[in-house]
């Protein structure tokens, strides 16, 4: 059994382990948030309104652990997941009606907003993809859409069929507002338990969540209409010095940012790593560097 769902040799490490990854979940959610029914089932099953940030650490923790977990953990927790979901209902405000909330169209969006955020976001902040690799990590991404109960052959597997896939979604997307007041929360977040040390640097949050907003597509801020426009030249060059600057935090320290889970969770796949060969003096970002893989990974040139 692989010491981690996605090995450091998949472009799904590359991506995931960086540090970009907090701009595009937070981009993720803004973009979820256009889809009315979507957005309608995180407003009436969590409590979003009260601490949105939270809900995107528990988002980074389960991406963290599909992604660096071993294969029974992330089994393990798509299961907790899959249930939560099969017992939420979603009143429809368009229609009257109470829906499932784990309906396979709501599920789709959700992934894809969320894999082609974090994909679109890397690429632009400078971490170097061919448009091959690209193409690989949403197709490795596959395999996560299966955890939330989605069959992987109706995922798009491709840069090409996530552009085909959002175009078509497009017209089905909306402002509600709820989707509205989504975005003032992520510019303004409530902070967590565990990250309430960082309250007095809370005003330095909104040029984050500023950064996040400006990162969405054209489209989507257009329709939002929140922020005023600025050139997207300056947004690319924010997102690469922040890149630069996040990247340069030591692991550890940037590991509590997570909760205590899943900073265990990312002990464990260490040990393993360290088991199978890998070289992890330089932790796990360093493992992007196919010389710290054993030898024996046929992805390692002899």
């Amino acid at each position: 059994m692989p010491a981690t769902v996605q090995p450091p040799e998949s472009v799904t490490w590359r991506v995931h382990i960086d540090r970009t990854m907090w701009v595009g979940g937070v981009r993720s959610l803004m973009l979820q948030a256009l889809h009315p029914v979507a957005m309608w089932g995180v407003w009436q099953n969590s409590n979003f309104q009260e601490d949105p940030f939270g809900r995107l650490q528990r988002t980074s923790d389960f991406v963290g652990l599909s992604t660096f977990g071993s294969p029974d953990e992330a089994d393990a927790a798509a299961a907790r997941v899959r249930a939560i979901h099969r017992s939420l209902r979603i009143l429809n405000h368009d229609t009257g009606r109470t829906e499932r909330l784990d309906q396979p169209e709501l599920l789709l969006w959700v992934h894809c907003a969320e894999v082609y955020s974090y994909l679109e976001v890397a690429r632009r902040a400078g971490l170097p993809l061919t448009g091959a690799m690209a193409d690989r990590y949403l197709d490795e991404q596959r395999r996560s859409a299966t955890y939330v109960g989605l069959h992987a052959e109706d995922v798009p597997g491709s840069v090409a069929e996530m552009e085909a896939y959002m175009a078509e979604m497009r017209p089905r997307l909306r402002v509600t507002e709820e989707a509205a007041a989504t975005v003032r929360f992520l510019l303004w977040p409530t902070l967590p338990e565990n990250l309430r040390f960082l309250a007095p640097g809370k005003p330095g949050y909104f040029p984050f969540g500023a950064l996040c907003y400006y990162s969405l597509p054209g489209w989507a801020r257009e329709m939002y209409g929140t922020l005023p426009e600025v050139p997207q030249a300056a947004v690319t060059a924010a997102l690469r010095s922040f890149r630069l600057a996040m990247n340069s935090v030591p692991e550890r320290l940037h590991d509590h940012a997570f909760a205590k889970p899943t900073r265990e969770m990312l002990d464990r796949a260490r040990g393993r790593l360290a088991a199978e060969g890998y070289d992890l003096g330089h932790g796990l970002y360093g493992l992007r560097d196919p010389r710290r893989w054993p030898r024996r990974s046929p992805l390692v040139p002899a």
